[in-house]
């Protein structure tokens, strides 16, 4: 049996028991564990081992957990609910206007996050019941959150950036500045959907009465402001000084967990409750984490050991005799297909070392396909029957929203994220502007 066909039927075996439900880092590891002992007998038994020993050696990797629990205790601390109180107070005057704040509260999360799932968690408990108790349509809002949240894997600090920084040996400042003018772009788009789609229909986004505004005098529009500062506080903190040389990376997200911390003592919300659920979250996050990288770098080990990179190679290059951007186009289809079954991070330690070498060779930017792969897992998070994003907004959606809700309501914001990738695709300056600004210094 060729070393390609036993490549296929190892993706194949793991896309099959995926799709029998069990855990992702089971279906990776039990296959990657017993090809490399049927390869290679007894010693095919090193390669987890070394796997997990090279996990273990990633310093990088210690901001995960850090950035989790920064996330979490300014989400369980209430300070994103009062940064959702500042927008809704601010926008309410306007058709649309508090979807329009849910996703400046979905950018300010990501900024403080760097994670969906939070995003998401934030949005599905604070803002959508608001929404429609306001009389929002449910298809438009549903949809709002869950691409709102999709931004937390591309704006800044981004552990999938992160991760992706760690395979491509590509420096995480570049890509964190990389990630940042395309996740305002989308953002953008966003909002420009809801303006113009409540500008045709008034109904879908109602304004607050006239009782309501009027109950809401100038000081109290003041006063909810400065829920905007802490955040902007923090992420300064922790991108600013990272940025300005002053901290490592593992060190701007331990002086981010330290701020949240800080903001919660400050606004009197720290006590052991918080600290305890807080430190619960952030443990389940982060060893699901752990146990899908070290399930897929042992995948990965046995696939570069059946020399599937160079197989990779010679079947695009060589036997389809295709160009670099039919190469480049055909690798993100196939994320927003394997996005169906896997989250990001499963995707980027299974592929990434697969696909990065390919993507040198074919002399395109790392940085720029780093933020072009991230926005394709966005797109991936929201494409029917598995996409992730969905079926989180099922579990944490009330009653009334439907499966079929959940589903028609990605529909425009889809197509809003295929445009941005294009245009992030056709004008790579979107993203390399920044980066090559700041380091050109």
């Amino acid at each position: 049996m060729s070393y390609e066909l036993i490549a296929v039927l190892m993706f194949s075996s793991m896309m099959l028991m995926l799709l029998t439900g069990q855990r992702v880092f089971a279906a990776i590891g039990s296959v990657a564990v017993i090809a490399a002992l049927l390869l290679w007998g007894d010693g095919g038994s090193e390669i987890a081992f070394s796997a997990s020993m090279k996990l273990m050696k990633w310093y990088p990797l210690l901001t995960l957990p850090l950035f989790i629990f920064m996330g979490y205790m300014l989400s369980e601390s209430g300070i994103a609910e009062d940064l959702y109180k500042m927008f809704h107070v601010w926008t309410g005057n306007l058709h649309g206007g508090l979807a329009i704040g849910t996703v400046g509260l979905m950018v300010m999360i990501s900024a403080m996050n760097g994670l969906s799932v939070a995003g998401m968690a934030i949005g599905a408990t604070i803002a959508l019941p608001e929404l429609l108790r306001r009389g929002y349509d449910k298809v438009m809002v549903t949809g709002v959150i869950q691409a709102g949240s999709s931004l937390g894997i591309l704006v800044p600090p981004s552990v999938v950036l992160v991760l992706y920084g760690m395979i491509a040996r590509q420096p995480v400042g570049k890509l964190w500045l990389a990630g940042a003018l395309p996740g305002l772009l989308l953002a953008g788009l966003f909002i420009l959907y809801i303006v113009i789609r409540c500008k045709i229909q008034p109904e879908l986004g109602p304004t607050l009465s006239e009782e309501e505004r009027a109950e809401i005098t100038w000081s109290e529009k003041l006063r909810l402001l400065r829920a905007g500062i802490i955040p902007v506080a923090i992420f300064f903190c922790m991108t600013g000084l990272f940025l300005m040389g002053i901290t490592s990376l593992v060190e701007s997200s331990a002086v981010g967990a330290t701020a949240a911390t800080l903001a919660a003592a400050l606004k009197g919300r720290l006590s052991f409750r918080l600290i305890h659920i807080t430190t619960e979250k952030t443990l389940q996050i982060s060893c699901m984490f752990m146990w899908i990288i070290l399930a897929a770098l042992c995948f990965g080990a046995v696939f570069d050991g059946l020399g599937a990179v160079r197989a990779i190679e010679r079947f695009f290059v060589g036997e389809l005799g295709l160009g670099p951007w039919e190469i480049l186009l055909l690798m993100q289809l196939s994320y927003i297909i394997m996005g169906m079954f896997l989250d990001d991070t499963a995707m980027l330690v299974i592929v990434a070392p697969l696909y990065v070498p390919l993507v040198k060779m074919l002399g395109f930017d790392l940085v720029w396909y780093g933020v072009l792969y991230t926005i394709t897992c966005q797109i991936a998070y929201m494409t029917p029957p598995f996409g992730y994003n969905l079926f989180l907004m099922r579990a944490m959606a009330p009653p009334e929203i439907s499966l079929k809700d959940i589903y028609k309501s990605i529909v425009p914001f889809v197509a809003i994220m295929v445009f941005g990738l294009a245009l992030v695709t056709v004008f790579p300056q979107i993203a390399l502007w920044l980066p090559n600004l700041y380091y050109s210094r």
